[in-house]
């Protein structure tokens, strides 16, 4: 599903606007990346939780040349941990 396409459900779900329910999910995907950003963690109850992860440094390997190793720097991802809910309904499929 496209980012428009879910738009599009929200919108139908909500009964709102096209334009109301775009700002709703940008507004939405613009608070967690700030609070990411920021350090923090978001955690909808049953739902999950979006928050970060510090990756170490480790090895790797240059795709283009596979016999050269490189050393790929430590780094901050972001995660999310599905809830008991979300993952019994996708099991429930």
């Amino acid at each position: 599903m496209t980012k428009q396409e879910f738009v599009d459900k929200i919108a139908e779900r909500a009964n709102l606007g096209r334009r109301d329910a775009q700002n709703a999910v940008d507004a939405m995907l613009d608070q967690i990346t700030e609070t990411l950003k920021g350090g923090g963690e978001i955690a909808f109850t049953g739902f999950g939780k979006f928050s970060t992860q510090h990756r170490a440094e480790r090895m790797g390997v240059n795709p283009r040349n596979p016999t050269e190793k490189v050393t790929i720097p430590a780094s901050i991802v972001p995660k999310f941990s599905a809830g008991s809910q979300l993952k019994t309904a996708v099991r429930g499929r």
